[in-house]
C-alpha cells in the first residue's frame, strides 16, 4: 500500500460505470458548449499535449502572452464557460469537506500519447479549498511529490472511475501524469482519458 503525502487522497472506484458513463455525456454537453483547445504555455508558446476546456464561473486558460490564469469566458470563442454539472457538484460536496462550492472545473482530454509534466495547481487564492480530480478514460499514470520540485515522487495508476483529492498539507504538492495506458477502458469510445479537476479559485 503506497503511504501517500499528508492531506493526498486516492479514491479507488469511486464512480460507479452508469455514473461515470453519465458523467462523460454531461462532458459531452459542456464541451459542445465550450469546444476542447490546445493551450499554449508562457512564453515560449509551446502546444501543450492535452486538449482542455472548463465549466463553471471561471476557467482556467493559459497563452503565450499573459501565462497561467483564470477568466469567466473561453479563450477561443469568448462565450462564459457552462455551469458545473450538478453531478460535478455532488463529488465536490461528499469528499472535499469544504463549506463553499468549487468555481472552476477544468476538462482536460489526454489523447494516449499525451502527459502532463510535474506541476503546483498554485493559480487558485483559496488554497485553504483542496484540489478534487475525478478519472474517467483509459488508465494513467499518475506521480505526486512533496513542495519542491526536487523532492522525491512516487507513482502509481489511476483507473476510470478514481477519485484523488489534494488538500491540507498536501494542497501544493507537485503532481503530473507521465504517460496513459491505450485499451485500458472502455468508458470512451474513441480512447483516451479525461481528467475533471474541481477547484475554489477566489477566497
Amino acid at each position: 500500500m503506497l503511504e501517500l503525502p499528508n492531506g493526498v487522497r486516492h479514491s479507488p472506484d469511486y464512480l460507479s460505470r452508469p455514473r461515470q458513463e453519465a458523467l462523460v455525456e454531461s462532458i459531452r454537453a459542456v464541451v459542445a458548449e465550450a469546444p476542447l483547445y490546445t493551450p499554449v504555455m508562457p512564453g515560449n508558446g509551446k502546444p501543450m499535449s492535452v486538449r482542455m476546456t472548463n465549466c463553471g464561473a471561471l476557467g482556467w486558460v493559459t497563452d503565450k502572452e499573459r501565462g497561467y490564469r483564470y477568466q469567466p469566458t473561453h479563450p477561443v470563442t469568448g462565450k462564459p464557460w457552462p455551469d458545473i454539472p450538478q453531478e460535478l457538484l455532488d463529488i465536490w460536496n461528499d469528499v472535499s469537506g469544504h463549506n463553499k462550492p468549487p468555481e472552476a472545473c477544468l476538462v482536460n482530454f489526454y489523447s494516449d500519447d499525451a502527459k502532463m509534466g510535474l506541476h503546483q495547481d498554485k493559480d487558485e487564492q483559496d488554497l485553504s479549498a483542496p484540489v478534487v480530480s475525478i478519472s474517467l478514460g483509459n488508465a494513467c499514470l499518475f506521480r505526486v511529490g512533496g513542495l519542491a520540485r526536487t523532492d522525491k515522487t512516487m507513482s502509481f495508476k489511476l483507473s476510470s472511475g478514481d477519485v484523488v483529492i489534494l488538500g491540507g498539507q498536501g494542497r501544493l504538492c507537485f503532481h503530473g501524469v507521465d504517460r496513459i495506458y491505450p485499451a485500458t477502458s472502455t468508458l470512451l469510445k474513441n480512447g483516451g482519458r479525461i481528467n475533471l479537476t474541481l477547484r475554489r479559485v477566489t477566497a
